[in-house]
């Protein structure tokens, strides 16, 4: 159960763990947290997706390692059993990366699920958010990585001859077909050889909900020609929308488990 609607958590938020990822492309000049500060769903404890991604490094929201993901898990007084639900109040729907995050460390998928249409269709029905920030009791969060569910630059060169598996880009199709330049400094325009190029928000419907399945299924048969494809890879500019079709085509096949190339364009495409 990738998505739950907001009417199943307003009545089920006694029993859940609830996540705020609220994250903003730089350029909107929006900042999560102090939104978040301001209101947010009762309960909820906020998911900083910059200072929760790997910091030695150059490439923005790159995973952490295990020991410090458990930290972080374990400071937001999160359980191997918890039923956790993600939302987030951006356009890029950044929810679905913490979504992944939490599957890449091994919590039980069944167990974590976006919060489909957000903090917006939240409000907009007149669910009840607060500003009060709840203090979770610290837990020993003990994860277990699953490596292959992320591919390296190494893998997707060599890929792209062999064709293992099939690479789907999130991105703008200006950005993809480089007939934009790329909103981060230092990165040549194009795509990634032999990869294709769905642009997330086809994803999704105008209130920022997913579409439905039959959508979702013609959507996803624009680059693959059977949807119960298993070797499937999801890149981006970042890693952040990525984690979106990532989710949406677990919406169409059940027997997929979510795959990105962590690095994304903003590896792949350095000058």
């Amino acid at each position: 159960m990738s998505l739950v609607e907001t009417e199943w958590l307003e009545k089920n938020l006694d029993k859940v763990k609830i996540i705020d990822c609220s994250w903003h492309m730089p350029q909107v000049n929006r900042n999560g947290y102090e939104e978040y500060k301001l209101k947010h769903i009762l309960n909820a404890i906020f998911f900083d997706l910059d200072a929760n991604s790997k910091q030695d490094t150059d490439l923005p929201h790159m995973l952490v390692e295990k020991n410090n993901w458990d930290k972080i898990v374990s400071n937001m007084g999160i359980d191997k059993d918890d039923r956790i639900i993600i939302y987030d109040n951006s356009d890029v729907i950044s929810s679905c990366r913490c979504w992944f995050n939490f599957i890449y460390f091994g919590h039980d998928p069944e167990l974590v699920s976006v919060l489909n249409g957000g903090l917006e269709k939240w409000i907009k029905e007149k669910r009840e958010v607060t500003d009060e920030i709840f203090d979770y009791k610290k837990t020993n969060y003990l994860s277990v990585e699953n490596k292959e569910l992320v591919k390296t630059k190494e893998a997707i060169d060599k890929n792209i001859n062999i064709q293992k598996f099939k690479v789907i880009d999130a991105r703008s199709r200006e950005r993809f077909e480089g007939k934009i330049e790329e909103p981060r400094k230092g990165l040549r325009s194009g795509n990634i050889k032999n990869s294709f190029c769905i642009p997330f928000n086809q994803c999704l419907n105008k209130d920022k909900t997913f579409k439905d399945k039959k959508e979702l299924e013609s959507v996803f048969k624009t680059c693959l020609k059977n949807i119960r494809e298993k070797d499937v890879v999801f890149s981006c500019g970042s890693g952040v929308t990525a984690c979106v079709l990532a989710l949406a085509y677990s919406l169409i096949n059940d027997k997929y488990r979510s795959c990105i190339y962590d690095g994304s364009w903003a590896e792949y495409g350095l000058i």
